[in-house]
């Protein structure tokens, strides 16, 4: 069962995320995070296939949490993907340069989420079965 880590300080947006998720054919077991140092320290104890991340969090933004993540060895080569409502070309840009995977826009689109998370999950383990 592909392990998802959702770090999003909206609970309405967490929740909405996790029902798509859970509700999808993959079995997906979703984990979440009010907060960047919460989910950084949740990523760390029991690493995740992929990280969905917010980019607009208070206390540490989500391409800091993204930054900090990528220089953590055992985490470096986990999918990120920034789930946010900047919708903005240049705010995809940022999150691809911070080290993110992968850029969705919210609002989420009920019937192409699920495939979405399976594409960058199985994008990581092509990468990894290069190396």
């Amino acid at each position: 069962m592909p392990r998802v880590l959702y770090i999003e300080d909206n609970p309405d947006n967490r929740m909405l995320v996790r029902r798509i998720l859970m509700a999808s054919d993959y079995d997906f077991v979703v984990q979440e995070a009010d907060g960047a140092r919460k989910g950084i320290e949740m990523a760390q104890a029991q690493p995740p296939d992929i990280i969905l991340m917010d980019l607009s969090m208070p206390e540490m933004d989500g391409l800091t949490a993204t930054q900090h993540i990528r220089q953590i060895p055992e985490l470096c080569r986990i999918p990120i993907v920034a789930l946010t409502a900047n919708a903005m070309d240049k705010d995809r840009d940022r999150s691809l340069s911070a080290g993110c995977d992968g850029y969705i826009r919210k609002p989420v689109d009920v019937d192409k989420l699920p495939d979405e998370v399976m594409f960058y999950i199985r994008s990581k383990d092509d990468r990894r079965a290069q190396h």
